[in-house]
This record gives C-alpha cells, sequence and structure tokens, in this order.
C-alpha cells in the first residue's frame, strides 16, 4: 500500500500498532499550503487507507514552519470563472468529506500555523491534538481575502462551535493561540510547550477520541428566532468597519447562516455557490492582490543569502535598543521594542518624560500579553536612561526627537562617539532629508531613517529611508529590526515627506481646501470613508498632530498658504489634535466628538476630489524613484495610510480607471463612427429626410 504510492508532498507510514502516520512536506515550498496537487494526493492516499484500514490516522506536518498555512493562494488568481472555481471548491469538499467518513480515528496533530484550508482540513478529522507553543496559532483569514471558508470549514465550524461563535471567529479573522482555541472548542487537546505530539496522538487514536459537539446553548444559537436577532447584531457591528458595497463577503457570509442555519448540507451548497462568486469578483481579486503586496514587504525583512548585502548585515539580528526622546512617538517606539521581546533603555533630558512614556508603555503591554509573567518580563524589558548609557550597549539607536536639524545633528555627533562600531544608527525624522542630519558625522553613511507612523501600536508599516550614499548592508539591517519588531519595512529614498506623508499631504491639504469652499469637517471625512478611507482626512492630521502637521505641510506645499494659515492657527493656540484634547475636532477618551455630515448628496464627489491629488502625487513619487516599484509604492500607501485595501493601491486603481476612460473614450468613437457612417449610408440612398 505505502510503498507503491507514487507520492511528492506527502509521507506515509504504518508503526508496528497499525497507525498511519501521514506528514505533509510540500515539495518546493518553505511553508505547508494546499494547492491542486497536494489535494489530489490526498485524495488517492485516502482511497487506499479505506481498502486497507490502519489503526487509525494521524496527520501532521514534517515542516518546522507549521502545520498548514491555508490554501495556496496562487491558484485562486489562476481561476478564470466562477463556474470553474466552483467544480475546485466541491472537489476540496467531496476530499475532506471522504477523510470525515474514513472508519477509523482521525487525528489533527498541529504545530505551527494552521489556517484557512489547513483548518478546515482538521475540522473533518475526529479529533484535534495542537502543541501550547508561541508559533501555533489557528484561524480562519479568509474574509481579509474577500471570501469566507469554502472547503467546508463554514459548515463545520457552526456544526462544532455553534453559529455565534463561529461566525465570531470566520468574521474576526482572529489566529488564536493553542489555549484560546481549546476554550472555544475549536480544538479538544492542548500539549504543554515541548511534548510530545506523536504520543499525545496516538494516546488519542487507541483512546478513539473524538470532539464534543456543540453546546446545546451554542446549537441554539442557529434557531430560527435566535440567529435572525443575531445577524441582525452581527450586520450592525460588521458595518461599523466594512461597507456592503465594499467588502461583500462578510454579509454573505451572515446572511446565509441567517437562511439556512445549522443545515449541514445547504451550508456546504452554499459556501460552494457563494465563495466562487465571490472568489471571482473585483474585491477578491484586489484584497488578493493587496495580500501578495504584503509578502514582499515581509520578504524584504528577511535574511537572504541572494540579497547582494554583505555577510554580516544578512546574519545580523538586534538584541538591545536604545530610544532618544520619550515623546508621544520616541515612547511608544520603545514600549513596541519591548512588547516584541528587545532590550530597550530610553533616554529623555528629564526622568518625568521617561516615565510618563513607561507608564503609556505598560498599558500597552497590559493590552496585548494575557499572563503576569509575560507583563512583568516586558516592564523589566523597558529602562529608563536620562544619561545614555545605553548608547554604548545598543545595537540599534533610534531619535525621535522633535524636528530641528541642528539638534538632531548634535546628538548623531555625540552618539557617533558611543556606540559601538556596527550599531545602526537611525532617525525617526518625518520630513528632514537624511543627508542634512548625517553631514557632520565622521561615518554619515551609518545614518539611515527609521520612520515610525502614528499610532505606533497599530500602523504596521515603518519607511527604511536611505540617500544616494547609504551602503545596501545598513538597509537591509533596517528591514531585518523592522521585520524583527512585527512590522513591514518599505525601503524608501530620502526627499522631503519620504513617501508617505508626501502623498497624505495634498490629501490632507485638499481637505481643507473643501472647508475654505464651506464644507464641514464630518462631510470631508464622511467622504473620504465613502470612498475606503479607514479614516478621513482631517481626523488624520488631528491623529497624527497638528505640530508635526504644519511642519511637514510647510516643507512639501509652501503655497498652500490657506491650509497651513488654519494649522498654525490651531497650533498657537495650543490644538495640538488627538494628543491635547482638541484640534479640528474636539476628542473624548481617544475618539473624536464628530457630527453628522451637512451635505450627504456631495459625498460621492467630495470623495473623489479628496483622491485626486494623492494619486497624482503617487506617480510623482514612482517618477522620481521614491521606491523601486509601483507594486512596493501601492504597499507603501495602502498599510502606510490605509488607501483603501479593496481597491487594490493607488497606482493600481488610477491605471484601472484610465483603462476604463480609454474604453469609455473608444466605446464613444466607435458610436460616433457608426452613425456618421449609418447617416451617409442614409443620405446616399435618399433615405435621409
Amino acid at each position: 500500500m505505502i510503498k507503491h504510492l507514487p507520492l511528492k508532498h506527502w509521507d506515509l507510514q504504518l508503526d508496528a500498532e497499525g497507525i498511519a502516520w501521514l506528514g505533509l512536506d510540500r515539495e518546493g515550498e518553505t511553508v505547508n499550503s494546499l494547492n491542486s496537487d497536494v489535494l489530489l494526493e490526498l485524495d488517492i492516499l485516502l482511497d487506499s487507507l479505506a481498502i486497507d484500514l490502519p489503526t487509525g490516522l494521524v496527520i501532521f506536518s514534517k515542516k518546522d514552519t507549521g502545520f498548514i498555512a491555508g490554501a495556496d493562494i496562487r491558484e485562486f488568481d489562476q481561476q478564470q470563472d466562477p463556474t470553474a472555481a466552483k467544480a475546485g471548491i466541491e472537489m476540496a469538499q467531496d476530499l475532506f468529506d471522504k477523510l470525515e467518513q474514513l472508519p477509523c480515528p482521525t487525528i489533527a496533530s498541529i504545530e505551527g500555523f494552521c489556517l484557512g484550508g489547513g483548518l478546515e482540513l482538521s475540522l473533518a478529522c475526529d479529533y484535534r491534538v495542537a502543541l501550547d507553543s508561541d508559533s501555533t496559532r489557528l484561524g480562519f483569514p479568509e474574509i481579509q481575502l474577500g471570501i469566507f471558508p469554502g472547503f467546508g470549514g463554514t459548515a463545520r465550524s457552526i456544526r462544532l462551535l455553534g453559529g455565534r461563535k463561529a461566525l465570531e471567529l470566520i468574521l474576526s479573522a482572529r489566529m488564536l493561540k493553542a489555549r484560546a482555541a481549546k476554550s472555544i472548542g475549536l480544538i479538544d487537546q492542548v500539549e504543554p510547550k515541548h511534548s510530545n505530539l506523536r504520543w499525545a496522538a496516538r494516546k488519542a487514536i487507541v483512546q478513539k477520541r473524538k470532539s464534543r459537539p456543540a453546546s446545546k446553548l451554542e446549537k441554539l444559537t442557529s434557531s430560527p428566532g435566535v440567529r435572525h436577532a443575531i445577524a441582525k447584531v452581527m450586520k450592525a457591528q460588521v458595518a461599523k468597519k466594512a461597507r456592503p458595497e465594499h467588502y461583500p463577503a462578510p454579509y454573505a457570509l451572515i446572511n446565509l447562516w441567517c437562511k439556512v442555519g445549522s443545515n449541514f448540507n445547504a451550508l456546504l451548497d452554499g459556501e460552494a455557490e457563494l465563495v466562487s462568486e465571490l472568489l471571482m469578483g473585483e474585491v477578491s481579486t484586489n484584497l488578493r492582490r493587496v495580500f501578495h503586496l504584503q509578502e514582499q514587504l515581509k520578504v524584504l525583512g528577511k535574511t537572504d543569502t541572494n540579497s547582494g548585502a554583505n555577510t554580516s548585515a544578512i546574519n545580523w539580528k538586534a538584541r538591545r535598543v536604545h530610544v532618544v526622546g520619550a515623546g508621544v512617538m520616541g515612547g511608544d517606539i520603545a514600549a513596541w521594542c519591548a512588547l516584541s521581546g528587545l532590550e530597550v533603555t530610553l533616554q529623555d533630558r528629564e526622568i518625568d518624560y521617561v516615565e510618563a512614556a513607561i507608564k503609556r508603555a505598560e498599558k500597552l503591554f497590559k493590552q496585548k500579553l494575557r499572563t503576569p509573567a509575560l507583563l512583568s518580563a516586558a516592564k523589566g524589558r523597558l529602562i529608563a536612561d536620562v544619561v545614555g548609557h545605553g548608547i554604548s550597549r545598543a545595537d540599534v539607536i533610534i531619535e525621535a526627537i522633535f524636528e530641528n536639524l541642528k539638534a538632531k545633528q548634535q546628538l548623531f555627533t555625540d552618539i557617533e562617539q558611543r556606540a559601538l562600531p556596527d550599531a545602526l544608527l537611525a532617525t525617526n525624522t518625518s520630513a528632514i532629508p537624511l543627508a542634512e542630519i548625517a553631514d557632520p558625522l565622521e561615518q554619515p553613511e551609518r545614518l539611515i531613517g527609521l520612520h515610525f507612523f502614528n499610532p505606533v501600536a497599530k500602523m504596521p508599516l515603518v519607511e527604511v529611508v536611505r540617500d544616494s550614499h547609504t551602503p545596501e548592508s545598513a538597509v537591509k539591517k533596517g528591514c531585518i529590526f523592522t521585520n524583527q519588531i512585527r512590522k513591514y519595512p518599505l525601503p524608501v529614498k530620502s526627499a522631503p515627506g519620504f513617501l508617505v506623508n508626501r502623498v497624505l499631504a495634498p490629501f490632507m491639504l485638499e481637505a481643507l481646501n473643501l472647508v475654505e469652499e464651506g464644507h464641514s469637517i464630518s462631510t470631508i471625512d464622511k467622504a473620504a470613508e465613502l470612498f475606503g478611507m479607514p479614516m478621513g482626512p482631517v481626523e488624520i492630521a488631528d491623529t497624527v498632530g497638528l505640530d508635526v502637521t504644519v511642519n511637514v505641510a510647510t516643507k512639501l506645499a509652501p503655497d498652500n498658504t490657506f491650509a497651513i494659515q488654519q494649522l498654525q492657527t490651531l497650533v498657537n493656540d495650543g490644538k495640538l489634535g488627538k494628543k491635547s484634547g482638541a484640534g479640528f475636532y474636539q476628542w473624548k477618551q481617544g475618539k473624536p466628538i464628530n457630527e453628522k455630515p451637512s451635505d450627504q448628496v456631495a459625498l460621492d464627489i467630495l470623495g473623489e476630489r479628496l483622491i485626486e491629488p494623492l494619486l497624482k502625487e503617487c506617480q510623482r513619487c514612482l517618477e522620481e524613484g521614491i521606491v523601486s516599484s509601483a507594486e512596493l509604492l501601492d504597499a507603501g500607501v495602502v498599510f502606510g495610510i490605509g488607501f483603501a485595501p479593496f481597491r487594490g493601491g493607488p497606482l493600481y486603481y488610477l491605471n484601472k480607471l484610465e483603462l476604463q476612460s480609454d474604453s469609455e473614450k473608444q466605446n464613444h468613437i466607435e458610436k460616433q463612427n457608426y452613425n456618421e457612417s449609418h447617416e451617409l449610408e442614409m443620405e446616399k440612398d435618399g433615405s435621409h429626410e
């Protein structure tokens, strides 16, 4: 049975007890994912096992990178039409049904990522055992790709967890740690870190363990009256973050459950029908593009022996960070680095500033860390350092003081003398050219920019800034460090505003021009949100800080005097935005007090007006080589300012608009030519009158 199967991706071994151990090791890939070849082999294997039935079957990963990270998204992009997509989904559903029907105990042995299609496969097993390691994560991320689980995962999760829990899991796209997954019933057994999962899986086979179905109370959530009420609440919650015309998948899922409840076969049919349609839709296509852009950014932060950088940079890893400046940005950068496992020393001219930053950091730690031990460890890694003793020990030194060229130059002149020879020197400047800051240094090429965005804990992008003299090794170090602290690195050329602030400035300034025309700030922000932006330009200005905004605007758009005067007047009055409690908006408990838009009719038009200068600036940035490609520019603007992900990126969106415009022009020309030709023929026939 085993020796004669033509396997590339799976390894099947039978032990002395008759237990079949089926390990996935997808050929040519560092991470396991499900593509048609992997599923076809599994189909052959299950047929073979059904003929010669083992004592039990354990499915596990032979890769260190995790169980199964999901379906291969590259194959989604190759689908031609909904009919073919539906056929592929139904084949996968039939395969997982075959696994579920296998008349012997089946166990999923999970360590590392078990996501999407991987989780759907595990749900077709009788029992799931997971290792309680830092890397183990379970969840359904499909909603972020504009679809929902289609290989039976929707139906099986509703059957296992009940409708309410299952939909909450799918709609949130959360990745759960092993214990959290067990607490909701997604997995059945958690083994302590460093335990032997093989032994636990064997024991589950011998004892013929099976998952417990959803409780009666959770099953009740799928009953007609209850589920309709829950569905209404869920739609309202989703609507706060995603409009149905922008992101149809969550609403399609809720409507399916609302219609068929826990009817297993009806849910499977609904998965195949709806997911295939969503998969071929524009939103899912664009969101998959954004996913690929995200992967490009991740690759930039990985060590790569073929990257062209020198070996010391490639193998380099930070352990200690020193941050100078304990204000909002500096303090939050230090807190995030400590949260990411690094030892951090935080410096400012007075201890009061540092202590205030540490108090803010403790709030972040409490939000992110669930156990007292982890919380205590994070606190211990963030150290007050007014004198700056940490400079001489740090692998990375980040300057985050106020935007003043001379102050930054003096600071780095001192730091250069005290820092380790191979320490990475970085400035968090938002607009000052890198070469100007580095000019007084003995080795100016050591300095790079690491431009974080506010709020640091939420914004995923960091611009890694270089100038013409910056060596590739320093840029690579910056990217590796950024990846190390769980952010996406974007290499950019040093120029006023770099990329993100440069394209953001015309977006915000156009908003102030609209204010001058008489539109309310709530109308302007609502128009941007209607376009798909996560936050309006006026609210962004308040969030970034009006002092920072006016500084950037003065450098990038000095001719826009009205907007700059508006900003400067507020700053002079001490209204700096969110951080001072007042700016354009009044802020309460971290949120703006907003009024209803004054002009609903103009929202579509205003949205396009706001976006147009942003798109034009993106084009100019690409032409000037601020980033190396259109794909990286799109990635930077999506992850740097949240440009509507469902539109696929600003340049991608602009290109589609231009193609549509060209098509409309061509149609108009063809129609005009036809009319002229038809009129000419009628004149020849004498029938024109």
